[in-house]
């Protein structure tokens, strides 16, 4: 058997990047995977890669910013497979601005994708969460969760450092209920967001050497939410090639 047979699993921005390795990685392990995103095109394309080698996958238009969007999720998840085991609130928005150049506006849009989805998604699905047996969240923070970075995407770095705190609350609430909170702090991962940014600056503050490949993320992602992290909870790892060691 593969490790999440019989689970079903909800990725948000799971159309690309991060969220794309790790809805491939977890339905190649078994589970069925909602892949949560705004971007219908890619998220389909996903759901169809998955389905295309025997698995199980929904593609779900998701505007994590929409409570609303939210309770309408559980429904349909809810409908589809009875229930959820795995949230992973990945979806995220980031910035290059400096405090000065931040408007209020950019702000507030920033911290509504980046940390309020988390707030939102977690609270929608926690009746279906609570009613599984094997129930595990794992949050996307971010190395500039737990540092100040370059100094620049104050939101960012405030969204981020939310995600951390909020992770570790919800952990303590819910251990009794055998609930595992967990987050995930990648480093400098070669994904869209990234874009055509030069990377010199990142490799060169990498102690390992080089920026990271999304999948190393998603398998970090994978492990936190299966049961050999079953005493885990509360934690937070950083896959990040050593930028947080330095």
């Amino acid at each position: 058997m593969a490790r999440f047979d019989g689970r079903t699993a909800l990725v948000t921005g799971g159309a690309s990047g991060i969220g794309r390795q790790t809805a491939l990685r977890l339905a190649s392990e078994g589970a069925a995977v909602v892949v949560a995103d705004v971007q219908d095109g890619p998220g389909a394309a996903v759901a169809a890669e998955i389905e295309k080698t025997g698995g199980t996958a929904l593609h779900l238009h998701l505007d994590v910013t929409d409570e609303a969007a939210w309770a309408s999720a559980v429904t349909a998840v809810q409908s589809r497979f009875g229930g959820l085991d795995i949230l992973v609130n990945n979806a995220g928005l980031g910035h290059a601005e400096t405090l000065e150049e931040t408007t209020l506006g950019l702000y507030e849009k920033v911290v509504a994708v980046t940390q309020t989805s988390v707030f939102l998604g977690t609270k929608a699905f926690a009746p279906l969460l609570k009613a599984s047996p094997a129930a595990a969240v794992v949050n996307i923070s971010s190395i500039f969760g737990a540092s100040g970075g370059f100094g620049t995407s104050p939101a960012y770095h405030a969204a981020k450092g939310a995600v951390r705190t909020l992770t570790k609350n919800v952990a303590v609430a819910w251990a009794p209920l055998g609930i595992r909170v967990n987050s995930i702090h990648p480093g400098f991962i070669e994904t869209p967001m990234m874009g055509d940014t030069d990377q010199e600056p990142y490799v060169a503050t990498t102690p390992l050497g080089r920026v990271g490949r999304p999948e190393e993320v998603a398998a970090a992602i994978v492990f936190l939410a299966g049961d050999d992290a079953s005493f885990i909870t509360g934690a937070e790892l950083f896959v990040d090639g050593g930028y947080i060691a330095r």
